[in-house]
């Protein structure tokens, strides 16, 4: 059979699939997969074959590091979820470029389907032009969700601020109207963007215990939980020393990640302590802006992460869903510093559940991120909790469990 895989050309959504692709093509099946050329090495080396749709996400944000751009109006670091800093009309422009791309990009993707019809089209449930492109075409359809699933009794609005600013609901109503504008361009006047009923299928790469209201997804959805696959990274990665605790810090690969005053907390925090420290500070900014680098310190733009939390005693994250189901699935506890509002949601779900323990929006210092480190690191309930998720997490299924799910469901559409 042929699957058309079209993802959000972003990492934690691009790597929570390729596992999947890789299965589908080790089954014989044919995998088309769509995303931004920044993956294509990725894609091809899972066994699809690579359509370039999109572009990088990260390269659209201007950088917040400066004193003034990492400051809200009421002088604390853009944290909280709100996007601060950002602004609704930067992101409202933001969404109109990445549009006018897409009047490009969505008519070439729909005629590639088109001209080589898949059996199935498997789409990034964030993705507008994997929905659109399902329903322009009549195709079966497979949502795959690397966050929360949404149904009756969870939403995904309940991961927003409870009372947001003026400025984000004026900057929420402008994209919707952007979004609903595109869709009726073409041909799509119906269309609702993350909205309306779930897809045929719906493979979520969490394990049902992490999702809100888990026990209430019906049979149209599959938790399969992460699968961690190979990734190309060069060098395998090893601690320098193996008689201290290694913390692993790290704000992924989201475009607001580049934090040199939080880095300097961090630095500041451990500096001559117990621990080996391997800090991630992406792309970004460069490790001259950090000042004086500790000998207990490795600085990197990016590390290889699952080498890293292989050996990782603590995890001190943002949060975003790919890493956070790494760190479970590798039976690492964590300290969340969320960005965004989905890492807020997982930051508190981290709470709720015992797996960590997320740093407060205000009043950082050195001594706050130290000592929350070490109440996780020596917390044996929490290390419990770990143990317990990280086994569910791995009997989830993953990559073959969603492979299965795929193929049942397109023999049930085949009347087999």
């Amino acid at each position: 059979m042929h699957f058309a895989f079209i993802c959000l050309p972003a990492t934690g959504h691009v790597n929570p699939t390729l596992p999947v692709a890789a299965e589908l093509v080790r089954r014989g099946h044919r995998v088309t997969y769509a995303t931004s050329a920044k993956y294509a090495a990725a894609v091809e080396s899972a066994g699809a074959l690579f359509f370039e749709n999109g572009e990088d996400l990260s390269a659209q944000f201007p950088r917040l590091s400066s004193a003034a751009d990492a400051q809200d109006d009421a002088g604390r670091p853009p944290r909280a979820g709100m996007l601060a800093g950002l602004g609704a009309g930067m992101m409202s422009g933001l969404l109109e470029r990445l549009l006018d791309r897409a009047r490009d990009d969505f008519p070439a993707l729909v005629s590639r389907l088109a001209a080589d019809r898949p059996h199935a089209l498997c789409y990034d449930a964030m993705t507008l032009a994997g929905k659109m492109a399902a329903m322009k075409l009549s195709l079966p359809d497979i949502a795959l969700l690397p966050t929360y699933a949404t149904n009756d009794h969870f939403s995904m609005r309940e991961l927003m601020p409870a009372r947001p600013p003026a400025d984000m609901l004026a900057g929420w109503k402008r994209a919707r109207q952007l979004i609903e504008d595109f869709a009726r361009e073409q041909g799509l006047p119906n269309f609702a963007f993350m909205e309306g009923p779930p897809a045929s299928l719906n493979i979520c790469f969490i394990p049902r215990e992490f999702q809100p209201a888990g026990d209430t997804f019906d049979e149209r959805f599959h938790f399969v939980g992460p699968s961690l696959g190979q990734r190309a990274n060069g060098e395998p990665w090893q601690p320098r020393r193996t008689d201290r605790p290694l913390l692993f810090i790290s704000l992924g690969t989201t475009p607001l990640n580049d934090r040199p005053d939080f880095f300097r907390l961090c630095l500041d925090a451990f500096a001559g302590t117990e621990w080996q420290v391997a800090l991630a500070i992406g792309d970004r900014m460069e490790i001259n802006e950090l000042g004086d680098i500790p000998q207990n310190v490795e600085v990197r733009p990016f590390f290889p992460q699952l080498d890293v939390l292989r050996h990782a005693d603590v995890f001190l994250s943002h949060t975003g869903m790919n890493s956070t189901m790494e760190a479970l699935y590798l039976g690492v506890p964590i300290v969340a510093f969320p960005l965004q509002p989905e890492q807020e949601a997982n930051a508190r779900r981290v709470e709720d559940l015992g797996l960590g323990r997320r740093l407060p929006a205000d009043g950082l210092s050195a001594p706050l991120i130290r000592e929350a480190v070490a109440e996780v690191s020596r917390d044996q309930e929490i290390r419990g909790n770990v143990e317990a998720m990280s086994q569910r997490v791995r009997n989830s299924g993953g990559a073959t469990a969603a492979a299965d799910a795929m193929e049942q469901y397109l023999l049930k559409q085949q009347g087999v």
